[in-house]
């Protein structure tokens, strides 16, 4: 056995070196799934992932982010794959509390990556006022880059900053530079973020200062929306 131990490529999550032949085959097939997936073959990763999470050795919840992979071509994206993707993980919430604040974290980047940058703002307005979510520096710099991104002038209808959305951003990135003080996403942002209201303060839009005395307010609105 020591042998073939030597002959596996990938470690199976939450298992322990192969004992019998039933455990080695079952450590060869996730050998199967990881180059499936590697090599982009996903008709045969799937049909290896169908059979590993019925046997009662795989922890298959430790690999939940192989089922996000293989619900979905991400070469090729497409609407129904996105859809059961955010089902899968919606679900995943739901069973799983213990995974809720990885899961979500997932849940967040999936929107994003498919351009639905209010509807993920949405879901994190509802969620970053509750424990666990609270203490995340990745929901928070998620929310922090979603909200700079929605306050972008626009050339159809709006060209200026939009002040509120910059109000928020300003807010989840000094929280989640709280949270971790050397997070360098949430620095290099907030250095900005004062000259981006002073080149709208130019066209007539609001000051940093309005930026700083309206915080407390919008604090105090969003912590009135916490998910249940």
């Amino acid at each position: 056995m020591a042998s073939q131990d030597r002959s596996l490529l990938f470690a199976l999550p939450g298992s322990k070196r192969p004992s019998t032949a039933r455990k080695y085959h079952i450590s060869r097939l996730y050998d199967v799934l990881q180059l499936c997936i590697q090599k982009n073959d996903y008709v045969r990763a799937r049909k290896a992932w169908a059979i590993l999470v019925r046997c009662k050795e795989v922890d298959w919840k430790a690999m939940w982010k192989t089922g996000v992979i293989l619900l979905g071509d991400a070469q090729t994206p497409d609407p129904e794959g996105t859809s059961k993707r955010l089902e899968y993980l919606s679900t995943l919430m739901v069973r799983n509390p213990d995974m809720r604040e990885s899961v979500l974290e997932e849940f967040i980047l999936c929107l994003i990556l498919e351009g639905h940058y209010r509807k993920a703002l949405e879901e994190l307005e509802l969620y970053l006022p509750s424990s666990p979510y609270e203490d995340s520096p990745t929901l928070h710099i998620y929310a922090g880059l979603i909200s700079l991104y929605l306050a972008q002038p626009t050339s159809d209808s709006r060209t200026s900053w939009d002040h509120a959305a910059l109000r928020g951003a300003k807010q989840y990135l000094e929280r989640a530079k709280t949270l971790n003080s050397e997070d360098v996403v949430a620095s290099a942002w907030l250095d900005k973020i004062p000259g981006l209201t002073q080149y709208s303060g130019r066209s007539g839009s609001h000051s940093e200062d309005e930026i700083e005395e309206d915080a407390s307010v919008d604090t105090d609105s969003r912590s009135k929306r916490v998910r249940t």
